[in-house]
């Protein structure tokens, strides 16, 4: 009987240390209040100047001639998006995840991408000049491709928009 009540207390003390160490040491994931999200959205010349986008979600959406000039897009999700002669000139996108995204002819100029991961994005004829990619992630192609019309100094960070690429 005296094993057994032993065998009880030391079970039941290992359960009460598990409860408290999962309780004490949890974390639990909180979508945030203000997630934006403009997922699967027709957002063709839609305004969004100015504003603060940050952590916004854009994934397959229609942003042809949207006008993000100065927005905050900080750790946005830009995801299967078109963004066809849309202006992002001044954007901050620091941090984003851009994956598959047109820019066919948009404007980026001083545009922050700081941090930011470029992949499988089209940026034929879009402007760079003065962006800043200090950091990003961009594939050695897409790179080559950027190089070859980069130009200029971001007002923001002061960087040299063919350094903040690597450019030879």
């Amino acid at each position: 009987m005296g094993r057994t009540l032993i065998r009880l207390l030391l079970v039941v003390c290992a359960i009460a240390l598990a409860f408290l160490w999962v309780l004490l040491g949890a974390r639990p994931a909180f979508a945030q209040a203000n997630t934006i999200n403009y997922s699967n959205t027709l957002l063709v010349d839609r305004d969004f100047s100015n504003q603060d986008l940050s952590g916004g979600v854009f994934v397959s959406a229609e942003m042809r001639g949207a006008n993000f000039s100065g927005a905050t897009l900080t750790n946005a999700i830009l995801t299967k998006g078109n963004l066809l002669g849309a202006n992002l000139s001044g954007a901050n996108l620091k941090g984003a995840l851009i994956d598959r995204v047109t820019f066919y002819k948009a404007d980026l100029t001083n545009a922050v991408l700081i941090e930011s991961t470029l992949s499988s994005s089209i940026l034929d004829e879009a402007d760079i000049t003065g962006a800043d990619f200090t950091d990003a992630i961009i594939d050695r192609y897409t790179v080559s491709q950027l190089c070859k019309r980069a130009e200029g100094v971001n007002p923001v960070t002061g960087a040299v928009t063919r350094e903040s690429l690597g450019c030879r």
